[in-house]
């Protein structure tokens, strides 16, 4: 019993954790994952939107990496809608339609 109580004592050798604790631990450890949002310059974005007009007058393809917290998100797709008043415009996949905001673009290819 003598030995059990050194150093540490008890928690030396009880070293169970709670699930509940667990996985409020891993969501923390994930939570620090999180990135911030680059913010484009003007030149930048200003660059984004002609790409974005090309394709829409042209019909043609764009790659477009969107901002995720955690990691890039890239899409390929035709713009077939643009919308100003919302900021956002709307893009066929492959087999669906999405609605992107401008705000989440971060690149254009």
């Amino acid at each position: 019993m003598r030995s059990r109580l050194k150093d540490n004592g008890l928690y030396e050798t009880s070293r169970m954790i709670m699930p509940q604790h667990r996985e409020a631990w891993l969501a923390q450890c994930e939570q620090q994952k999180r990135r911030g949002k680059p913010e484009p310059d003007d030149q930048e974005m200003q660059r984004i939107s002609e790409v974005l007009v090309d394709s829409y007058n042209r019909s043609s393809t764009v790659d477009l990496i969107l901002f995720n917290p955690f990691f890039e998100e890239p899409i390929s797709g035709v713009v077939v809608g643009l919308n100003s008043a919302r900021c956002k415009i709307k893009m066929m996949l492959e087999d669906e339609f999405r609605w992107v905001s401008l705000a989440e673009i971060v690149s254009v290819n």
